[in-house]
């Protein structure tokens, strides 16, 4: 880019190296504005000669253009692009849906100098309107090479993030207690509601069990011939592995379990399993309270219908830490 103070009657068509204020302090044109016959016209009247103007040199693209492009490139699913001012594209959802976010290869494109790409965290809810990213140029001009890399890199990789959408899903619930599975229904219902509006959704299928594997693998039977998006097993009391009831139970109605603690407080105790697509997940001590949790990081990407594995569980490390 090259740099200039101009005279104004020649500022057209190029672009503003800073912001420009009235006397008063009202804001006039904005950095990186691109100059007008009009705008040139209305600086003059406001009594400026001169601007402090630059103007792309070959083999550089302009800051709009260029995250645009980007933005074009870096995500998938239900997404809309809106350009924003100061070199700026945003990504929004345009229908409820789980962000999914390759972190690794955000970590690459981050890494150039030209480009910045903020997103919402991976598996995280966002509503329909919500920004889920933003891709931000250096100021005025990309070179032309950086930006051709950057895709390149997108291309080959694939999108740095999906907005995968949560369209009428049905969740399933199945209460149990050592004694008499009411009893968990009463003490974990209403929160359960709470939980599932949250994300909009309800449950479709609920059942309640005798906290005993013969009673609970049946009722899961019963439950998975609905086909539900997703099964969750709200219990009173706490597993001590999959070799406990529940996961005894799992087994039994035909699930595998996928991984069994997860590195997340509140609600390491964790336990997932698949029966075929379906996941069928526990969470003992989760459905006590509103207060986010295991379960409101993993239900996301489930009632997406993404089908979450043990070593994404693992990397929930960093930032798990919820209380």
């Amino acid at each position: 880019m090259k740099a200039q103070t101009i005279d104004v009657k020649q500022a057209t068509g190029r672009i503003l190296c800073c912001t420009i204020f009235r006397a008063g302090g009202k804001k006039l044109l904005a950095k990186g504005h691109m100059i007008s016959e009009e705008d040139a016209r209305m600086l003059e009247t406001e009594g400026m000669n001169e601007v402090w103007v630059t103007e792309l040199e070959d083999g550089e693209v302009g800051e709009d253009d260029a995250v645009m492009q980007v933005a074009s490139e870096i995500g998938c699913g239900t997404l809309e692009i809106r350009l924003a001012a100061g070199g700026r594209a945003n990504l929004f959802a345009t229908e409820a849906s789980c962000v999914l976010v390759d972190d690794e290869l955000l970590k690459q494109i981050n890494c150039t100098v030209s480009m910045a790409i903020a997103t919402a965290p991976n598996f995280s809810y966002a509503r329909t309107g919500n920004r889920v990213a933003t891709v931000k140029s250096a100021p005025f001009a990309v070179a032309q090479p950086e930006l051709e890399a950057v895709i390149s890199i997108v291309k080959e990789r694939g999108p740095i993030l999906q907005a995968r959408p949560i369209r009428s899903p049905a969740v399933a619930v199945l209460y149990t207690d050592p004694a008499n599975g009411e009893r968990a229904r009463q003490l974990f219902e209403n929160i359960m509601r709470q939980r599932l509006e949250r994300l909009g959704a309800a449950a479709s299928f609920v059942l309640s069990s005798v906290e005993e594997e013969g009673s609970v693998a049946r009722s899961l039977q019963h439950l998975l011939r609905a086909k539900p998006t997703v099964v969750l097993i709200a219990s009173t009391t706490a597993p001590a592995g999959p070799e406990d009831v529940i996961g005894r139970a799992m087994i039994r109605a035909g699930c595998q379990v996928e991984r069994f603690l997860a590195p997340v407080e509140p609600g390491n105790l964790f336990l997932l399993s698949y029966k075929d697509d379906i996941p069928v997940m526990s969470a003992p001590g989760c459905f006590r309270s509103a207060k986010p949790n295991v379960v409101d990081l993993m239900l996301p990407p489930m009632l997406a219908r993404y089908r979450v594995s043990g070593w994404e569980v693992a990397c929930l490390g960093h930032g798990g830490l919820l209380a």
